[in-house]
């Protein structure tokens, strides 16, 4: 693992149960009136569509904790899976023939037993986004069609980053449908890759079509968050475009938000699947306790680099590393195999967004101090790269108040950092300063080493599942893998 931690204990994955534990402890100073209007209301909303999803399930006839348990593998014919209350870490009750639970610093997920790891080396030369674009561009037009409404302002606004040529990324939906084809048996059919007229609230028998829709779900619970997360931040870009708090407004960017959070939910219910229900609306709780974790970390918190780690599981992470469970559950995969699909997303998430925090510091770096950077910087991270390009303001980050990974480690190196941090860069000069002393430090190269490790853990874990059935399965474990790299070394 890298040098970089003095902690004790790994940082804590996610519950094996509905309720994910946030400590919170306010100071005299840290009262509701000081919180800002628009996080209260938003993670109200998340909270409240929690609590639909609960009414779905008892609807259904299902109970919540019986279907938590058959979604999180605590129980598989004897062979029980448990998180350690201390650490998170998953410890097996009895031995796996093909999985074994290692923990280390960063290893928070079942990890392959030593020995199993596959490779593809004829396949290097796989893109991972042309393997599932004709599905990705289906779950696209389906987006546009499902956010459509008869009132025009909340159609336009739900929209706004749905239309042709803006779409982003969308890399969840690839991951999602990638993991789908890379546990299947057969390659999709050609009458599954048409796009699909019929309701989200009807049920799709054809089990590619229902993994297909929780590409759907993933797409719009990441855009819904980048909605709020704009009006949280006071953004003014995204993607290259206005945001829509500034276009439309934080009200009605707020609306939008909470209206694609429903139509997923309908998506999510009419999946008819109770684990995978349960396993989705985690995500939502893991986003509403992370930026909980963000307003009111105490000040040890916002110095302690494993705080750091749980709340980028919550904000980032958590969707990835759900939607690859789900979609290992719909595809009727074992406890193991499931599994290793959300340590999987755990780990790209949370090294997606160590590389994204050192995007956001050194994108504008040059502008204001013009450093002299170091060439294992340059290899991962553009001094060209403006909001245009990464997708958000440059600086964002220290500019919201957030210390992230790279200034974090500057800390360590520079005590000089942490009255800047713990008074959230409030203080005029205070973002230059956090700037200037982390290009004097080995920040950028210790993050990267960090990124590196949670990616060679993704990868560790793909090549520790069964075989793969057929070539079609093999092409897309390959480009899952080559998704991790592009991850490690992208530049927006």
């Amino acid at each position: 693992p890298p040098r970089a931690y003095a902690a004790t204990r790994p940082p804590r994955g996610p519950p094996l149960s509905l309720t994910y534990p946030v400590a919170v402890s306010w100071s005299a100073s840290q009262t509701y009136a000081a919180t800002p209007i628009w996080t209260l209301m938003i993670s109200f909303v998340r909270f409240a569509l929690l609590v639909f999803v609960g009414i779905c399930l008892a609807l259904a006839g299902v109970d919540a904790s019986d279907a938590a348990e058959r979604a999180t593998g605590l129980v598989n014919g004897g062979r029980s899976l448990r998180a350690d209350a201390t650490t998170g870490v998953l410890a097996s009750a009895s031995g796996s023939t093909l999985f074994s639970s290692m923990q280390s610093l960063l290893h928070t997920a079942p990890m392959p037993s030593p020995g199993l790891a596959q490779t593809w080396d004829s396949l290097d030369d796989v893109e991972p986004f042309a393997l599932v674009k004709q599905e990705v561009d289906i779950v696209s037009e389906r987006l546009r069609q499902s956010v459509l409404t008869s009132i025009p302002a909340l159609s336009t606004a739900a929209q706004y980053f749905f239309q042709r040529g803006i779409e982003g990324k969308r890399l969840r939906p690839t991951l999602v449908m990638l993991m789908a084809s890379a546990l299947s048996s057969s390659a999709p059919s050609e009458d599954l890759t048409s796009v699909d007229l019929r309701p989200a609230s009807e049920y799709a028998p054809e089990l590619r079509r229902r993994q297909q829709r929780l590409a759907e779900i993933a797409e719009l619970i990441h855009v819904a968050s980048l909605l709020h997360d704009d009006v949280i931040d006071d953004a003014a870009t995204r993607r290259g475009l206005p945001s829509l708090n500034t276009v439309m407004g934080n009200k009605t960017a707020i609306l939008a938000g909470d209206f694609l959070l429903a139509r997923a939910s309908v998506t999510l219910a009419a999946l008819h699947n109770a684990p995978v229900v349960v396993v989705m609306s985690q995500v939502l709780e893991c986003l509403v306790s992370g930026e909980i974790m963000q307003m009111t970390a105490t000040d040890d918190q916002k110095l302690d680099m494993e705080f750091y780690l749980e709340k980028t599981y919550c904000k980032t992470a958590s969707l990835m590393a759900n939607s690859a469970r789900s979609v290992a559950i719909l595809s009727g995969s074992s406890h193991e195999v499931c599994d290793a699909a959300w340590g999987f997303g755990r780990h790209l998430g949370i090294a997606f967004q160590v590389v994204d925090d050192s995007l956001d510091l050194i994108s504008n770096s040059f502008i204001l101090i013009k450093p002299a950077l170091s060439d294992v910087v340059d290899d991962i991270l553009d001094l060209t790269s403006n909001s245009f390009i990464l997708g958000k303001p440059a600086l964002s980050d220290l500019r919201s108040g957030i210390a992230t990974a790279p200034v974090l480690f500057a800390a360590e190196e520079f005590p000089e950092l942490r009255p800047l941090i713990l008074r959230r860069f409030k203080n005029d000069g205070d973002v230059a300063r956090a700037v200037s002393l982390v290009e004097k430090s080995n920040s950028y190269e210790r993050a990267k080493e960090l990124a590196n490790h949670h990616c060679e853990a993704a990868k560790e874990l793909i090549r520790g599942l069964p075989p793969p059935a057929t070539e079609h399965a093999a092409q897309c474990r390959a480009a899952l893998i080559k998704i991790v790299d592009k991850v490690l070394t992208r530049k927006k």
